[in-house]
């Protein structure tokens, strides 16, 4: 799986795109490739049909040549707008944006009850603003709170848009 995605992650970045996610179903027969513009001019420059193809093509003609490679069903797309985070360089990017994040392990965090006695609560799930990196730690801001979660702890992320 790692050569795979290191095949079309250079493929994909040969082309201008950054490969965002890869996923691998149904046996490995479908294989899903979701890429976004290395370098978006503005918030509104995102992936199109166009862009899909073209990656789609590209991969298909390289996936061609490598005989290893066992797939019936290749999809290219756009992450979304509410796109997954994986790399440091994902939540750089999209500082000042809202995310859900996921722990592998939960946090123990103090709670004031309505009756003004602290209780210690595990939180494993959190929504908030993106408001940093740094060492490898994720700062997100949950109502008014500044939370520092070690990236290494991150089990999923992604984007949660305000509509």
């Amino acid at each position: 799986m790692q050569d795979l995605h290191t095949l079309i992650e250079k493929s994909v970045s040969q082309l201008g795109y950054e490969l965002v996610d890869l996923e691998v179903s149904n046996r490995g027969k479908v294989l899903r490739v979701f890429i976004d513009k290395q370098n978006p001019v503005d918030v509104k420059d995102s992936v199109n049909i166009d862009d899909c193809v073209l990656v789609s093509n590209q991969l298909g003609n390289l996936l061609a040549v490598e005989h290893e490679i066992d797939y019936d069903r290749l999809e290219v797309s756009s992450p979304g707008m509410d796109r997954v985070l994986k790399k440091e360089a994902d939540y750089v990017r999209f500082i000042g944006e809202r995310a859900t994040v996921k722990l592998r392990v939960p946090v123990v965090e103090s709670v004031v009850n309505a009756k003004g006695v602290t209780e210690e609560k595990t939180k494993k799930n959190f929504l908030g603003i993106l408001r940093g990196l740094e060492d490898g730690v994720l700062m997100l801001e949950c109502d008014g709170v500044i939370h520092n979660i070690a990236l290494t702890n991150v089990d999923k992320s992604r984007l949660n848009p305000v509509f």
